[in-house]
């Protein structure tokens, strides 16, 4: 049996997080309680005589998307009409940019693979290009219903190259596509709300082949593990096909989320079949260099960039990866860590493992976390200069998550505060080796890990309000003398 090689390339649509529509002053992003067929106007529904003017808006967060990706930024670009009938379509007609894009060639870097063993890959983006989207058409038993809210929303059509060779590679574009269009504003690409879709191009090539094989189009696919779901599908119907001598058919198919198929939906169509031609009512887009040069000055320091300064600082690859996973994250993990008061390794373990732990458990992203940075800082610059112990810091970190409150006020009320004075300590110290003479023993005679139990006495003598670090110390020097 022969082995293939998958070949994939993504076409991710995302919506723009602009005010408006993409040629009308309409709302975008309208809430799904809005009412059908209520924020249009003449121009989104396609009535005749009415004239689209490109917002201004929608272009910057395009321009800015292809920033962040990488790509070359055209000076000039242009839209063209795209033709087809459908009912979610009212004009017969998409507004689209088709062989001028706002954003040219570009690529991103993925990261995938186990955490002990991240790969990197650089993928190529063909290019970007704005469009207007369609309306949203719900399908009953007997009828048919089209909601018109959604239609002339400003979406980014983004078209990689086919470089992808599995499907984790796949799932690992989509992550990093959505990190960064959030990083920059461009979209909030939440996949429920239908503002990031995928049609994914799937064909298979003997390994070693450098011609590719037939595609397959994967339309609409809502989630990322229905992309990878779909991908493992494609792969073995194809590879099924193919070692029995069969071919493969260009076609348009769906993805079955509950048999977990994909389905022909109608054969692919080419550029020839939608008779695009030039936009008459818009003017070519003509970037100013003093407007470029501004988009391109407020825009942030990107997630690699904050990935190899963490890195350089001493974090791991997977740690600084988790940090730089949204803007959000890695801003909070900047403001605990600015006043060199707190370690980076030590922010690091308690956003990932304590914060990140309990917002996921209740749903919540850290924007919305009930430990604002000022707090977490405060905790921590305790919990380091000895004050309370880990265990402690714990307690009250759990009691500012559920009930809030200040950090040193809780340590103050609840009696915390670890004993540091050397008289006291050293005094616990003496009971708690002449309450355990085998322990001491065990110690002198080689045995160091017998501390520990000298150590949990002074922890019993003192209720918990002795420094461990402090009394391990100490008692290593009464041992020892």
């Amino acid at each position: 049996m022969t082995e293939f090689e998958p070949v994939i390339g993504l076409e991710i649509h995302v919506q723009l997080a602009s005010h408006t529509k993409l040629f009308c002053a309409c709302p975008n992003g309208v809430s799904e309680d809005t009412k059908p067929n209520t924020a249009v106007c003449p121009i989104c529904l396609g009535h005749p005589g009415v004239m689209p003017v490109l917002t201004e808006g929608a272009l910057e967060l395009a321009v800015r998307a292809g920033l962040a990706m990488n790509c070359k930024t055209n000076n000039y670009s242009s839209f063209s009409r795209k033709h087809y009938f459908y009912p979610d379509l009212p004009k017969g007609y998409q507004i689209t940019q088709y062989d001028e894009p706002i954003n040219g060639a570009g690529y991103i870097e993925i990261t995938y693979g186990p955490k002990d063993n991240l790969q990197k890959k650089k993928i190529g983006i063909h290019h970007a290009h704005l469009e207007e989207d369609a309306a949203k058409s719900s399908h009953e038993a007997e009828y048919s219903l089209v909601d018109y809210n959604r239609a002339g929303s400003p979406l980014l059509e983004i078209v990689s190259l086919p470089d992808m060779r599995s499907p984790d590679e796949a799932y690992a574009y989509l992550t990093e596509i959505k990190r960064l269009m959030r990083w920059v504003g461009a979209s909030n690409c939440d996949m429920e709300k239908g503002e990031l879709r995928v049609d994914v191009n799937i064909s298979l090539r003997p390994k070693g082949q450098e011609k590719f094989g037939t595609r397959a189009e994967i339309k609409n696919l809502n989630s990322f593990k229905g992309v990878r779901e779909a991908l493992i599908y494609e792969i073995n119907r194809q590879t099924g096909i193919l070692n029995n001598g069969g071919t493969v058919k260009q076609e348009t198919r769906q993805w079955d989320k509950v048999e977990l198929v994909t389905k022909p939906m109608r054969s692919k169509e080419d550029a020839l079949d939608y008779r695009y031609f030039p936009e008459p009512d818009l003017p070519p887009v003509i970037l100013q260099a003093d407007w470029l040069k501004h988009v391109q000055a407020t825009m942030p320091e990107l997630p690699a960039s904050k990935e190899a300064r963490f890195m350089k600082a001493g974090l791991s690859a997977y740690d600084a990866g988790v940090l730089t996973s949204s803007r959000e994250i890695s801003n909070y993990f900047e403001e605990v860590t600015k006043s060199g008061k707190v370690s980076l390794k030590t922010a690091s373990n308690w956003i990932q493992t304590d914060l990140l732990g309990l917002l996921h458990a209740d749903n919540k992203d850290i924007e919305d976390s009930p430990i604002p940075a000022t707090k977490l800082v405060a905790l921590l610059e305790m919990t380091e200069s000895g004050k309370i112990n880990r265990k402690q810091a714990r307690e009250v970190f759990e009691e500012i998550y559920k009930n809030g409150g200040n950090p040193a006020e809780i340590v103050e009320k609840r009696g915390m505060v670890q004993v540091s004075d050397e008289g006291q300590l050293e005094a616990w110290a003496k009971e708690a080796m002449a309450a355990n003479p085998k322990a001491v023993a065990d110690y002198q005679k080689g045995n160091k890990a017998a501390i520990g139990a000298l150590v949990g006495g002074v922890m019993k003598l003192s209720k918990g309000k002795a420094n461990p670090r402090v009394i391990s110390q100490l008692l290593t020097k009464l041992l020892c003398s």
